[in-house]
């Protein structure tokens, strides 16, 4: 006697519609709520908006027709903005080396300055930049210095914050092997952990070259010299057709600066 065979049933997956929907609805309650100005929220004018149409709508006509004679003022500036761009990279690519060892668990053991060193590293990225540019730009002065001494610090919270999480959550077995031989923890970071760990700084040193040239045409707005500066001048006198040149000219850039990063990265990695 045989017995036929009965097909195999999935059984269906289980739902969480209701708890799906509290969520949504929840998260919902939760942003209207931050738009009621009665209880603690933001105040949104959208009667403004409507109000003032008129004048917003003339300056973006004004914005779409730029002034393509303005370019070659353009030219000086963005210059300053790039040597600030690439000046900053590599200053803080060097410095970002051993802070970097020191931030990390696997090639600092010690941890009193682990502890310190990510101390110091989270304060400075804590600190936006557009702060360092106004401290730095009356302490020193209007001009190319101030932009580059804060991409600078911007740069190495970047670069140290995430390399160093990097390393962290790898498994190095090679650091092991290195003090089974009886190597110490310099030899070993040396020999051993930057061999392995240089496509990592490599790829964050050319993220913040990209994003140093987004950056200092924001801090031009405090004086801090570059494309910035001269963004902000034109923004005053309302000119907007050399704002557009200067902002199609930071787009041109910065996507020529993304292609370059892509090459090296493709040799590098």
């Amino acid at each position: 006697m045989t017995t036929e065979a009965r097909p195999l049933v999935v059984p269906p997956k289980p739902t969480s519609r209701l708890r799906t929907s509290l969520v949504v609805l929840a998260f919902a309650a939760f942003t209207v709520a931050t738009c009621i100005p009665a209880i603690g929220g933001i105040e949104l004018d959208f009667g403004a908006l409507i109000r003032n149409w008129d004048n917003g709508s003339a300056l973006l006509v004004q914005f779409l027709q730029p002034d393509f004679s303005f370019l070659p003022r353009t030219f000086g500036p963005m210059l300053e903005t790039l040597q600030m761009a690439v000046v900053g990279a590599a200053v803080a690519a060097v410095i970002s080396v051993p802070l970097t060892l020191w931030a990390a668990a696997p090639t600092n053991p010690n941890s009193p300055t682990r502890i310190a060193v990510r101390t110091v590293i989270n304060v400075i990225r804590s600190v936006p930049d557009l702060v360092y540019a106004t401290v730095l730009v009356a302490m020193v002065g209007v001009g190319a210095l101030p932009g580059l001494l804060t991409l600078l610090l911007f740069d190495i919270g970047i670069i140290v914050k995430l390399v160093s999480e990097a390393i962290d959550s790898t498994d190095l077995p090679v650091i092991e092997a290195g003090r089974a031989t009886g190597g110490g923890q310099t030899q070993i970071n040396r020999s051993v952990v930057l061999p392995q760990t240089w496509p990592l700084f490599a790829n964050q040193w050319l993220y913040t070259l990209e994003l140093n040239v987004r950056i200092s045409a924001i801090l031009g707005i405090v004086g801090a010299g570059g494309i910035g500066r001269l963004l902000d001048e034109r923004r005053a006198f309302y000119a907007y057709d050399d704002v557009a040149v200067i902002v199609l000219e930071i787009l041109v850039v910065v996507v020529l600066i993304e292609v370059f990063s892509n090459f090296l990265r493709r040799r590098l990695v």
